[in-house]
């Protein structure tokens, strides 16, 4: 059986938002990410009222259709709209919560003209995961900072020539757009959107029900692998995103190239012309970079770090990250401690 997500306030589409201080209409593209959008309307779900049972009083929110067909998610779990698209002026925001990146369908006519209509009146646009991507496919991004995943840069690079996507922030707020790369993040962006309209209080006690510590600002950056490699071409972008994926068990640059569809000799010339490295020395920094922010950041011991990095014993690793860092990672993790220690006292 479908899902029916909408709240009693948000039934009532045209007459209005009522009283509540946010209003919220969701377009779900088929195939969309359930995590993100799940996340996004329990934020909501949770600050609507002051008594924890759900009741759209300070906020409401719908999932809208040209159609009124159910939509089927990433996982299978289908959503039924709760209302037809109507005048996007009734909302605050309208939220394109994206799906799953090669089959992602785009919009509809219908939709298109909804949110084109939405943006012509002023409602600011939001784009959940890839929903970035479909709002840029409709026109409505250009001159827009735009957050992507991590995972999804490359793809972003190689389809919308022209835009600046982002993709070492948690969520990206630019004058009347706003993009977030989903799953977790969404949760923090929806808790930005309750912090403006309802109070930070409310933000707050969204998310510590659904066991997230604190709300996350914007600039915060996304739990993946940052690329410090800085070029726009494809094959190299490509290879570097599978390099990331794949960075616990490294993969020889012949398996890399198979998987792209490209010959290894093919790779290598790309890499030497865009970065003026060799892809197994791009590959080892990637490794070395996130071994580096482990041993920095947290406490978890120098021998898994290793074998998470790819690394088959902890001599080569230190090795290794020495030559690349001019100091061991035992010492390394030393001078951090110690520094903390100064800093306490």
């Amino acid at each position: 059986m479908p899902v029916p997500v909408s709240s009693s306030a948000a039934r009532r589409g045209a007459a209005g938002r009522g009283s509540a201080r946010l209003s919220v209409g969701f377009i779900l593209a088929r195939r969309f990410t359930l995590c993100a959008f799940a996340n996004f309307v329990d934020v909501l779900r949770l600050a609507a009222d002051e008594g924890d049972r759900s009741r759209p009083i300070l906020c409401n929110w719908t999932v809208l259709s040209e159609r009124m067909e159910p939509v089927a998610s990433s996982s299978g779990i289908t959503v039924q709209p709760g209302a037809r698209l109507g005048d996007p002026a009734r909302f605050d925001y309208i939220v394109v919560v994206g799906g799953l990146m090669d089959e992602m369908p785009g919009l509809s006519a219908g939709e298109t003209r909804f949110l084109q209509a939405a943006a012509a009146a002023g409602v600011p646009l939001a784009g959940v995961c890839s929903g970035a991507f479909m709002l840029h496919q409709a026109g409505l991004m250009q001159g827009y900072r735009c957050c992507v995943s991590w995972f999804h840069h490359a793809e972003f690079l190689e389809q919308f020539e022209g835009l600046n996507p982002v993709a070492d922030q948690i969520f990206v707020v630019d004058r009347d757009r706003l993009t977030c790369s989903g799953g977790a993040s969404s949760a923090h962006l929806a808790a930005f959107l309750v912090d403006r309209h309802i109070g930070r209080a409310a933000a707050g006690k969204s998310l510590r029900i659904m066991i997230i510590d604190e709300a996350l600002e914007p600039e915060k950056p996304q739990p993946g692998i940052t690329l410090d490699f800085k070029t726009r071409d494809p094959l190299v972008l490509r290879t570097l995103l599978l390099m990331q994926q794949t960075v616990d068990s490294p993969l020889s640059i012949t398996e890399i190239a198979r998987r792209l569809g490209h010959s290894k000799r093919q790779i290598e010339r790309h890499f030497r012309a865009a970065l003026d490295v060799s892809p197994q020395a791009a590959f080892l920094s990637i490794r070395l970079s996130l071994a580096h922010h482990q041993v920095t950041t947290g406490d978890k011991p120098i021998a898994q770090i290793a074998l998470d990095c790819g690394f088959c014993d902890s001599s080569h690793f230190s090795r290794m990250f020495r030559r690349e860092f001019g100091t061991t990672p035992q010492a390394l993790r030393r001078a951090q401690e110690k520094g903390q220690g100064l800093a306490a006292g």
